[in-house]
Formats: C-alpha cells, sequence, structure tokens
C-alpha cells in the first residue's frame, strides 16, 4: 500500500485554503508588481496574508508554500483573464521576432527555451534563447556586426551541486531577449525546470519555424506573405 506523503495526509480544509490564497496572490504580485522569481513571490504572498514569521499565532510551514507549477498555471489564469485574444497574438509575434534572432545566430547553434517555447506567455514575458560557444567573444564580435546594441553580465548559478557562472546577454527588440552562453558539450544535457522538474523544453530555429506552422498556421502564412505583426505590438 502506497504511504500518502505528509502534505496530503497533514492538510486540512484550512491549509487548503490558505494554499490556493498564497498561490493567488503570489501570481498576482508576479503579473501586476512585475516579481520575477517564484520564490520570492511565493514568500511575499505568506508574508502579506500570514504576517511575519515568528509570530506566536503563525500556523505556517514553507513545506506547504504552493509549487512553481501551482503559481505558473494561476499566472497563466491571470493573463487569460486580463490579456484574452492579445495573449495568443502575443505568443505568435514573440516566436517571429524569436525565429529571426536565431536565424541570424547560426553559427552559435541557438536554442529557444521557456515561455516561448511551452506557450506560457504573458504581459511582460521575455525571449530566452541558449547559444553554445568556446568563445563568448565571438558572440559578441558576431553581435556587433549584425549591429545589436546589447548589455552582458555574469550571472552565478548553482547546478550539479556547485555553482557555476554563466555570461548573459540582454538585448531589446520588439521584445527582450535573453541569451544565455553555454559551452558547446552543454548541449547534450538535459536540463529540467525549475518549475515543474520536467526537462527543458529547448527549440533549434527549424522546430521553431514547425511550430509556427502547427500552431499558428493562418497567422504565420499571412506574415510570411505581408511581414506584419498584430497591431497591438504598435
Amino acid at each position: 500500500m502506497t504511504k500518502p506523503s505528509k502534505s496530503s495526509v497533514f492538510r486540512t480544509p484550512r491549509d487548503q485554503q490558505l494554499r490556493s490564497c498564497i498561490t493567488q496572490e503570489a501570481a498576482r504580485l508576479m503579473y501586476e508588481e512585475g516579481v520575477k522569481e517564484y520564490y520570492v513571490a511565493k514568500r511575499m504572498a505568506s508574508k502579506r496574508l500570514l504576517g511575519h514569521v515568528g509570530q506566536h499565532n503563525l500556523r505556517f510551514r514553507p513545506q506547504d508554500l504552493p509549487s512553481n507549477g501551482e503559481i505558473r498555471d494561476a499566472l497563466l489564469i491571470h493573463a487569460d483573464l486580463v490579456e484574452g485574444k492579445e495573449r495568443t497574438e502575443r505568443l505568435f509575434a514573440m516566436r517571429v521576432v524569436a525565429l529571426r534572432v536565431m536565424r541570424a545566430l547560426l553559427p552559435f547553434h541557438p536554442a529557444i527555451i521557456g515561455s516561448v517555447s511551452t506557450g506560457h506567455v504573458r504581459r511582460g514575458s521575455d525571449i530566452d534563447l541558449h547559444a553554445f560557444t568556446e568563445d563568448p567573444e565571438l558572440l559578441e564580435v558576431h553581435l556587433e556586426e549584425l549591429g545589436w546594441d546589447y548589455e552582458s553580465q555574469e550571472v552565478t548559478i548553482r547546478k550539479h551541486g556547485g555553482f557555476r557562472d554563466y555570461l548573459h546577454y540582454y538585448i531589446e527588440d520588439t521584445f527582450p531577449i535573453e541569451i544565455t552562453v553555454y559551452p558547446p558539450h552543454e548541449r547534450r544535457i538535459q536540463q529540467r525546470s525549475s518549475t515543474d522538474g520536467k526537462p527543458i523544453r529547448r527549440l533549434d530555429a527549424d522546430a521553431l519555424e514547425q511550430l509556427l506552422l502547427s500552431e499558428h498556421t493562418d497567422a504565420w502564412l499571412r506574415y510570411l506573405l505581408t511581414q506584419e505583426f498584430p497591431r497591438f505590438l504598435f
């Protein structure tokens, strides 16, 4: 007989209601107040709803915070309610911009990840790309030859039980673009999402073009003829 998890055994109706409230407030914080990280959003939401940790009447267990996936799902529902059809148009336009950028970066084997890949975009989403090269300076030279303005930053992340530094490039286009640079051998490494633990969906330019054709058929064919984005972008 399978032993149920602690959260399922001890979660009372009050706990479930509280978890739901934290989920909704965290989603609102991310959408309306620009909080970027799930962890930060859920901690802020719990403190707003429950007060500061340490009060004698506070019955709050960190393990009962909602998962990143729960907050993401609530965030998408919130975005659908606010944006409606605009969100679908935004996803299409972001995928078109991403494809154009990836075609320009082909020597660096670009791959699209994140919300543009999965379809979970919302107002404020950016385009997340991976690029692969042994020498990031070659990418910088390439960006300069393209005439693209960019900023760079070295970001430290926890990976494989240790900490690694990765160079990030930020480009302002129709939508914000973030390019993370990896050494070529990491193309073979299957990364996992911090949201749900599943393998990250990483698409090359050809796969993204197929996605445009299959999920945005009419809009994509119309764009190929007119080269026009949805009007809401302007």
